[in-house]
């Protein structure tokens, strides 16, 4: 199990809050793949929580999507949520819907903001139809921790709609750091399989997932640090090394990394694994759970049997 330090995640994330939508570029691509594999999903949920909502890029999906369901965004970084709620707020301005207000009770906000930890969401069990979660997970050390709050939150039936990155996820910047030093710089990523195991583990029903790679370009490898540092993205292992490293250790580090670039640029990989599953009636408890109930498909299957699911 990896350990984080919840305080590092979250001073970051308030640190970039200003400058994470300009950098942002594949965490927006990602919302969207995310939101276009809900129109496979036959369900009109009553409440969405969207758990890591970030500037609120996949809430303003979801509000779009449901426009008539309550829905609660949860980030552990309050200047995030704040941003959220600024640009929702504008987009989404409160007298457009008094309908959404009156049904659910709401007093001033159609969409609520709520600074939390994903393992510990102050709200009641059942409560919520369908979570969302983009490129949230893999800031998580415990994910059967995330995946049990999760369950409890989840109505039976209910539903977990998903994004993470898996291993291969930096591996160039991952690369060149090893041949400066054996530190840990660069945070690690859990395999698909892994994400599947706990889903069981945890009370899910059939796991289905698969797995998309992109790749961003540069001109220059600190580009790539830059970006990171502008989403907030920084190592946040307990065990890091602290303060500042020398300027020669750095650059012996771009040098290597220059060992990647193609055709004029450098690039960095990202493996974004995607999945979706559905709370079981019965909670299933205790460590033995195996993976007999993890599906393993492509996108293209996925599309056509998702069509299928709910009926």
């Amino acid at each position: 199990m990896q350990h984080f330090s919840r305080d590092h995640i979250q001073h970051h994330f308030d640190h970039a809050a200003t400058t994470y939508d300009d950098a942002a570029i594949l965490q927006k691509q990602v919302a969207e793949h995310l939101d276009e594999r809900l129109e496979l999903v036959q369900m009109q949920p009553k409440t969405i929580l969207d758990i890591g909502a970030g500037t609120g890029i996949l809430t303003a999906k979801m509000r779009q999507r449901y426009p008539d369901c309550k829905l609660i965004a949860i980030d552990l970084s309050a200047n995030m949520l704040a941003k959220a709620e600024q640009k929702l707020h504008q987009q989404f301005p409160p007298s457009l819907w008094q309908k959404t207000k009156s049904a659910f009770g709401i007093q001033d906000n159609p969409i609520e903001f709520i600074q939390a930890d994903a393992n510990q969401v102050p709200l009641d069990d059942g409560s919520v139809d369908l979570i969302v979660t983009n490129l949230m997970l893999q800031w998580c050390d415990d994910l059967d921790a995330v995946f049990k709050e999760f369950r409890r939150l989840l109505r039976p039936d209910g539903l977990l709609m998903m994004t993470t990155f898996g291993p291969d996820t930096l591996k160039e910047l991952r690369q060149a750091w090893s041949k400066v030093d054996d530190q840990q710089h660069v945070n690690t990523f859990i395999d698909m399989h892994d994400i599947g195991d706990a889903l069981i583990r945890n009370g899910f029903g059939q796991p289905v997932m698969d797995v998309e790679h992109f790749t961003l370009t540069y001109d220059k490898p600190i580009g790539v640090l830059k970006d990171l540092k502008a989403i907030g993205a920084t190592s946040a292992h307990k065990n890091r090394q602290a303060g500042l490293m020398g300027k020669q250790h750095f650059t012996h580090m771009l040098e290597a990394y220059e060992e990647f670039r193609q055709e004029g640029k450098v690039p960095a990989t990202y493996e974004v694994v995607h999945g979706h599953a559905w709370a079981a009636q019965e909670v299933f408890k205790g460590p033995d759970r195996d993976r007999n109930g993890l599906v393993e498909i492509s996108l293209d299957d996925f599309k056509n049997q998702a069509k299928q699911l709910r009926r």
